[in-house]
């Protein structure tokens, strides 16, 4: 009777588990399964848009660089002709900009480049724009000006009361200057770019000859992709954006969007489309598509480089990567019925400004990298109804950092540590997006990207000697709660997959969770 009476307990005691696990399995099935079927099959469509707006840039690009003529074949860039009768005013009139703000460890770079530009000096204006807050630095600045200017430098130093506008608002309010108005061409340095001595006789001829020409864009390169992990997979990245987006841009459609710096402008180009706006962090994006609807064209001239310098800690590069992405959703938001209805633009226009330029590259792609590969493909290794496919896992990622990869070959042994530090910026990109895609807190945040100067270390780190610089303890402002929780969140699925699972997916978050801790603690950048 005993055994009766335990056996019957027994039986009860499976019944109420039974009963207690039942909802949850109705739950899942009913609810969970399918809602992430669903999220899994918009993610991969979603995939899907980003490799082929990638696979057409490479392939526009590739064309332009080995099939298609170079920009000085499609317009003409001769140098601009002596005439012993008006000697230097042969030349067109260059205002060359220089914005700052605290810019302490630069501003002898950038002014000093600026005014060292090869043309005649009296039709040159170096304008520079100083919106410090600083008062040591704005002496500083000031008496580097007065130092040029005795040397027959035509340079204004400016400045304004507040710092309305930021950036946008610093390069509007130097246009309204008298001296300005008579000046045909603008060319814009940031305060950490330095260019070579005839970027103006190899930029300025292209808008001479060229009357429909708006804007000559030339490329960065880097006095600093060598001093951690984190620059040199910042230079892949800015290479492929060079290398590929700008570009396949130029090449087939004379349209991309404008640097920010490094570039000649047009004025009547910047006039006829409205001049500087202040309603995002993208100011140059916001003028340069503006300037194309009103028919102006664009060329990247590669061969043109300028030297600037990488954001060396990581708390810089949020900063600069939540300014870029979110300005550039918040455009969108603000443009894309303007574009839409735009009477001079043709239909196909219209249709790559906004899927291909905006939708996919500026909106999709920030969205999927985070959601696709940290949360749907770890979340679906917890549940056995879920299939996950391999060419999901492994092929997809891996066809789309080759595609970067073709551009740095000489980086291919850094790829694995880009692939896992871009997954974990990715949860800053997709945030900063979707502020700017809603409008919400810090939509319009601006922080200057700080700089060190005097960085000159061109060499590529080695995986073994330099993956990591790390700091001699970790400091309290270097933690980063979300990078530490979600490794653990990641910890967590891959030992689960490692336990029940019968793949290999395990490796990869584990990896991963790796990648989110050592961003969490600090130990990545300077």
């Amino acid at each position: 009777m005993q055994g009766n009476d335990q056996l019957g307990a027994t039986l009860d005691d499976v019944v109420i588990l039974e009963q207690t696990v039942e909802p949850w399995i109705i739950l899942r099935r009913m609810v969970l399964v399918p809602s992430l079927q669903l999220i899994l099959i918009v993610c991969l469509v979603m995939q899907m848009m980003v490799l082929f707006e990638k696979a057409f840039m490479a392939l526009s690009s590739w064309y332009g660089r080995f099939l298609g003529p170079r920009p000085h074949r499609i317009y003409k860039c001769d140098p601009i002709e002596e005439d012993e009768e008006l000697g230097s005013l042969a030349y067109p009139l260059v205002l060359v900009q220089i914005p700052m703000y605290n810019e302490k460890e630069v501003y002898q770079l950038s002014i000093g480049a600026a005014c060292s530009l090869t043309w005649p000096a009296d039709r040159l204006i170096v304008q520079v724009l100083d919106d410090s807050t600083d008062p040591v630095t704005k002496v500083l600045v000031e008496q580097e000006c007065q130092k040029w200017r005795k040397k027959g430098i035509n340079v204004k130093y400016e400045t304004r009361k507040d710092r309305a506008g930021y950036k946008a608002g610093n390069l509007k309010e130097g246009m309204k200057h008298e001296y300005v108005q008579h000046c045909e061409y603008l060319a814009i340095f940031d305060a950490d770019f330095q260019p070579e001595p005839d970027f103006l006789m190899k930029t300025v001829p292209f808008l001479v000859h060229n009357p429909r020409l708006g804007l000559v864009q030339a490329r960065w390169k880097f006095v600093n992709p060598g001093e951690s992990l984190m620059t040199t997979i910042q230079r892949m990245t800015l290479d492929y954006h060079f290398k590929i987006e700008q570009e396949s841009g130029s090449s087939m459609f004379s349209f991309f969007g404008f640097n920010g710096t490094a570039g000649v402008w047009r004025i009547s180009a910047m006039i006829e489309a409205g001049g500087w706006k202040d309603r995002t962090t993208v100011e140059d994006m916001d003028l340069a598509i503006r300037a194309n609807l009103k028919g102006w064209k664009f060329v990247y001239v590669p061969d043109v480089k300028v030297k600037s310098e990488l954001p060396g800690t990581l708390k810089t590069y949020r900063k600069q990567q939540h300014r870029w992405m979110c300005g550039a959703a918040n455009l969108f938001r603000k443009m894309w019925k303007e574009i839409l209805f735009n009477k001079g633009a043709s239909f196909w226009w219209k249709f790559y400004l906004l899927y291909d330029f905006f939708f996919a590259r500026k909106i999709v792609s920030h969205l999927v990298n985070f959601s696709l590969y940290n949360v749907v493909i770890p979340v679906a290794v917890l549940v056995p109804e879920i299939n996950l496919p391999v060419w999901i896992v492994a092929y997809l990622p891996t066809i789309m950092t080759l595609l970067t990869a073709t551009e740095n070959p000489r980086l291919i042994h850094i790829i694995p540590f880009s692939v896992l530090f871009e997954n974990v910026i990715s949860m800053h990109r997709m945030k900063s997006t979707l502020i700017g895609l809603f409008e919400a807190a810090r939509v319009n945040e601006w922080v200057v990207t700080e700089k060190s100067g005097g960085a000159t270390n061109t060499k590529t780190p080695t995986p073994d000697s330099q993956i990591l610089r790390r700091p001699s303890f970790i400091s309290v402002d270097r933690i980063n709660l979300s990078e530490i929780g979600f490794a653990a969140f990641l910890l967590f699925c891959a030992t689960c997959d490692l336990l029940y699972g019968d793949d290999y997916y395990f490796v990869y978050m584990y990896l991963q969770s790796i990648s989110f801790v050592v961003v969490g603690v600090g130990y990545v950048g300077k």
